[in-house]
């Protein structure tokens, strides 16, 4: 693959070269958007991002430390420093980053004569990216967008992995929220194929209606080399734009009377699969297929790829070889608690090199203790060789912390092996360095090398489960990245502590989007505290409070010194504030360097007894937090007591580390009591001058919550408390509906389903009856020992099974509850019911039995299993 070279920028990216690179011939080898995913910085340019909460200028001395020494920058922008701080390192200026960026993958994507499909619409890009990708690989080299990468962003760092001297073919996803933003994808992507999955609801908030939505996505296929467009005739206008925009295309239809080039007809089909035929109207061809699947979802996105390969004509028989093999899409990471106290990082997904990297930065971003270990397949559609792939394979390593290396399957292991010397050959290594290993060392033993790296190596999956030992892997952080035919779902379940169906799904993509949207609200410069008590409102703190410290927050916050303590246990360094420290839990927080707030004399006394001799091994009393009472009458110094307390911060001064002033209001989020809370914060003025002239200087001051940050901008001071907020709850009903997105979903499984005769009775106490009719009813493993609510018993509460809604039926049991499924005539045991998520807002259900939505997060006991998602 050719790499232009640095100073060969300038012709495909208008700019002016502010400093060439002491090496003239430095290479454009990776795209950088992001100081804390360097990986490699040889040939790494960094491409300083500005948005409306980040500057990515801000990091241009950290990217030089750590080896970088190519930079894209603004061109208005002050370089942190001055040149002269960036000696030897190549800086090109730009009116944006971003559309160089842009440029630069269009420029790459140019040198590419083979075919690409592009894929755009509402819904289901992904899905049918990734099945097109697997039903067309015994045909082609694809290069795909990693994941989700279909952003302004996504789309260049997906195209720039395209390798003309390998690839056949690339397949690209494009996803738009505004006017404007398809016709800088189009130019990059160039397809010269394309695919419109459908047109729904997503994103409406950015258009003006859904024509102008429809038009804007259509753009993408509107390029002089664009050949033919493959979509759905059923819905009329998609139909009537790609006709007035007289687009080449391909189109399949599900309805008699359609005119259309295909025409599918589903039977009759057993459970969890669809038969259906297929009639090709151009060539006569007629055909019948059986999916892998029933839902209505996947069966259009399995339409949309069949279209595209009956197009191709490839041989039914064959077609229907590759559609039974087409898997569902874990399009996600997901973290989850291991055996043995380890950690596994599940990204059996897929395992391409791009893939790989984003898995490596995921590690990377993990703060816990103890050993990272890499359990990884042959690495598939790379368009590299062997040599040079898995050289980068080792390469990538490093920086991601990875201290053993698990290779699985025969092209890893013949590139990446230590020979051991029972083998009676020298020991030797591949792509890593020069290996040092024990005489009596077997084949699969680990090794050692100079680079500190263990490794071990299996032909099969198989293999390394038949000498499988979880506690070899105790107290671990395991990344598990493997391609799909290695099955390593089956290593996921051998290593995954073993708890019962109930879990609960915590998307770390929507909090770090619910993150950055309270950010924008903020002033320059105002500092971000974020709650993370009680196990993160439920979500679970260690795994939220280490994507904080990744996002940059300034402080977080618990409720007990426990907590603190556990977070600091599990890497978090974070400053954190206990909100409830006891005083026999102080000597706690110095050794763990947390900070107690403070709300009373007597706390403030025990702090000065305990901290009136500094430790023996000479740590710093921990810093405080004054919290005072302006209204909330709950705990806090009055105003009446501020001559006092000002007497002995004056007394105690070099004693006592302030390090905020701190307030709670009442009723930020209610219009109805806004005299109240602006007198709140009037006083809070008042008390907060008169206690730093006794101080002799000014400290941290903070007041609003996740709604006051909304709802009193003018009241931000020098730090906002974030909390419910980032969970995706608006406290204060003012955001736009679209603003925040949920982080959390409740799901269970069905146990059983019984027929209840008409008149019969089920559950404790008889409470819940088949009355005058028939009933199916579902039972499902959870109840309010899992923590859901009692309240919710008896056709308060409903739950969502195949996306239809279900109401409660009898009373909820300690470990189960049962639910009326007569009108799902398609719900099996083993399917899974929702609880709360998508469809089950927290508010709305919170509202049917009185409640809140923090009781309902903060309840879900910590035996529920806790899965965290991040695309």
């Amino acid at each position: 693959m050719l790499f232009p070279r640095f100073l060969d920028l300038p012709a495909l990216v208008p700019g002016r070269l502010l400093q060439a690179p002491a090496d003239a011939t430095a290479e454009v080898r990776h795209l950088l958007l992001d100081s804390r995913r360097v990986g490699l910085p040889a040939g790494a340019v960094f491409f300083a991002l500005r948005g409306p909460s980040h500057d990515g200028h801000r990091y241009l001395p950290d990217l030089y430390t750590q080896g970088v020494r190519l930079f894209v920058v603004e061109e208005s922008a002050a370089l942190p420093g001055g040149l002269a701080t960036y000696a030897g390192a190549g800086i090109l200026a730009v009116g944006s980053p971003l559309a160089a960026l842009q440029s630069l993958a269009a420029a790459h994507r140019a040198g590419f004569a083979g075919p690409v499909i592009g894929i755009t619409g509402s819904n289901g890009k992904t899905i049918v990216k990734e099945w097109l990708a697997q039903l067309l690989s015994p045909d082609e080299d694809i290069c795909r967008s990693p994941r989700s990468y279909n952003s302004q962003v996504g789309v260049p760092l997906s195209v720039w992995e395209l390798n003309p001297e390998r690839h056949t073919l690339g397949i690209f996803e494009a996803g738009i929220s505004e006017v404007g933003e398809m016709a800088h994808l189009a130019k990059i992507i160039q397809p010269t194929e394309g695919i419109f999955t459908n047109l729904g609801t997503a994103h409406d908030a950015g258009f003006a209606s859904e024509e102008q939505k429809l038009h804007e996505k259509l753009q993408l296929f509107q390029g002089q080399r664009f050949q033919c467009l493959f979509y759905c005739a059923d819905q009329p206008q998609v139909r009537a734009a790609v006709a007035a925009l007289h687009l080449p295309g391909f189109c399949w239809t599900r309805l008699p009377q359609q005119p259309a080039d295909l025409r599918f007809t589903t039977e009759a089909s057993p459970a969890h699969a669809t038969r259906l035929h297929a009639d090709y109207l151009a060539t006569g061809l007629s055909a019948a297929f059986t999916l892998p699947f029933a839902d209505e979802p996947s069966i259009e996105n399995a339409l949309h790829c069949l279209a595209v390969l009956l197009h191709r004509q490839v041989e039914p028989a064959e077609i229907q070889r590759r559609l039974l093999r087409l898997h569902p899409v874990a399009m996600r990471l997901e973290m989850k608690l291991g055996r043995h106290d380890s950690y596994l990082l599940d990204d059996t997904y897929n395992n391409d090199l791009a893939g790989l990297a984003l898995a490596l930065n995921a590690l990377a971003r993990q703060s816990r203790p103890g050993r990272r270990t890499l359990i990884l397949s042959d690495v598939l559609e790379s368009g590299l060789s062997s040599p040079e792939l898995y050289a980068r394979v080792a390469a990538l390593l490093p920086a991601a912390g990875v201290s053993r290396l698990v290779g699985i399957g025969e092209e890893i292991s013949s590139q990446l092996r230590v020979k051991s010397y029972e083998l009676g050959v020298e020991s030797e290594k591949l792509g890593v360095g020069a290996a040092e290993a024990e005489p009596n060392a077997s084949p699969n033993q680990f090794l050692t090398l100079n680079s500190q790296l263990l490794t071990q190596f299996y032909p099969t999956t198989e293999a390394f489960l038949a000498q499988l030992n979880p506690t070899d892997f105790a107290h671990e952080t395991i990344l598990i990245k493997g391609a799909r035919r290695f099955g390593f779902e089956r290593i996921v379940a051998a290593l995954q502590a073993q708890q019962h169906g109930t879990l609960l799904e915590v998307n770390l993509d929507a909090l770090s989007h619910n993150l950055q949207h309270y950010r924008r609200q903020l002033r320059p410069g105002t500092k971000l505290m974020v709650m993370v008590k009680a196990f993160a409102y439920g979500a679970g703190s260690y795994e939220v409070a280490s994507l904080l410290e990744f996002q940059r927050a300034d402080y977080l916050a618990v409720a007990y010194a426990d907590e603190g303590v556990a977070l600091r246990e599990a890497g978090i360094s974070l400053p954190i504030m206990v909100m409830n420290a006891a005083p026999d839990a102080f000597e706690a927080l110095r050794r763990y360097r947390l900070e107690p707030e403070i709300y009373s004399f007597e706390m403030l006394d025990e702090y000065l007894a305990t901290f009136s001799e500094p430790a023996d091994n000479s740590l710093p009393a921990p810093k405080i937090h004054l919290k005072l009472d302006t209204g909330m009458r709950r705990l806090g110094f009055d105003e009446a007591d501020l001559p006092a307390l000002a007497a002995r911060l004056r007394q105690h001064a070099a004693r006592l580390p302030v390090a905020s002033m701190m307030t709670h209001l009442a009723a930020a989020d209610d219009p109805g009591h806004d005299d109240f809370t602006h007198e709140q914060l009037a006083a809070f003025r008042r008390m907060t001058a008169t206690l730093e002239a006794a101080l002799g200087h000014s400290v941290l001051k903070h007041a609003l919550n996740s709604a006051g940050i909304l709802r009193f901008p003018e009241a931000q001071f020098d730090m906002v408390r974030l909390g419910i907020g980032l969970y995706g709850v608006d406290a204060s009903n003012t955001a736009d509906p679209t603003a925040l997105r949920p982080v959390s979903q409740l799901r269970t499984t069905i146990s059983q389903i019984k027929t209840l005769p008409a008149g019969f009775t089920v559950g404790y106490g008889r409470r819940g009856t088949a009355a005058a009719t028939e009933r199916r009813i579902a039972t499902l493993a959870i109840g309010y020992a899992d923590g859901y609510d009692r309240r919710f018993g008896n056709g308060t509460g409903t739950v969502l099974i195949h996306g239809q809604p279900a109401p409660l039926i009898g009373s909820v049991c300690m470990d189960m509850c049962m639910v009326d499924v007569t009108a799902i005539p398609a719900a099996r045991a083993g399917d899974v019911a929702l609880i709360f998520g998508e469809g089950l807002p927290l508010p709305e259900l919170a509202s049917r039995i009185g409640t809140i939505a923090y009781e309902l997060l903060t309840n879900v006991s910590e035996r529920v299993k806790r899965v965290f998602v991040s695309e």
